[in-house]
């Protein structure tokens, strides 16, 4: 892979995954218009980068235009989705409580097709399940404020939450312009 592709791949992580990548959000979908090999690539050469990171990606969806790659904390992921509301909401789309992580991942994946998305998806973003339903019943139609995402119940909150995500890609993306590659502008120790 070229240095040109990775700064590439890099730059599209940063603007799509700061608030994952630095610790603040359990995980992001980021689309990639790339070719397949190399986003395979880039993720295979960085496996042990990102773990050492606390991270992981994992390619829910390929199709020849675009490639879906899921990046998640894996602790603070597992600890979202042990949270009752969240386990009661993914009850309702067939995820039983037996399923670990990666199951879960498994199931979510299948159920995923290039320009479809299953409703529960929000659930494995972290957003408020309260929003999700809004978003399920209103047919992602008369949201309060859309922002990362459609939001239907306690907009100040969500508000500051997005300042928050905001504030993360900001300060990945002066760390890039700094030389830094993606890797170390993650691990490198600094207050969010």
């Amino acid at each position: 892979m070229s240095e040109l592709e990775r700064r590439s791949i890099d730059g599209i992580l940063a603007f799509h995954g700061a608030p994952t990548l630095l610790g603040v959000k359990c995980a992001n979908l980021i689309s990639f218009d790339r070719n397949e090999c190399t986003m395979s690539e880039y993720l295979c050469g960085f496996a042990d980068k990102l773990a050492e990171c606390g991270l992981c990606a994992k390619q829910l969806c390929k199709c020849r235009e675009r490639t879906l790659v899921y990046i998640y904390n894996e602790k603070m992921l597992t600890a979202w989705l042990s949270i009752p509301q969240v386990r009661t909401f993914l009850a309702e789309y067939g995820y039983t409580s037996d399923m670990d992580t990666d199951t879960m991942l498994g199931v979510l994946a299948s159920r995923i097709s290039c320009g479809s998305f299953p409703h529960e998806i929000g659930a494995f973003l972290g957003y408020p399940i309260a929003d999700i339903k809004g978003f399920i019943s209103n047919s992602g139609k008369n949201c309060l404020l859309c922002g990362y995402w459609k939001v239907y119940e306690n907009a100040e909150t969500a508000q500051r939450t997005f300042k928050a995500y905001d504030r993360c890609r900001n300060i990945l993306f002066d760390r890039l312009k700094s030389g830094l590659d993606l890797f170390q502008a993650i691990s490198k120790e600094e207050n969010i």
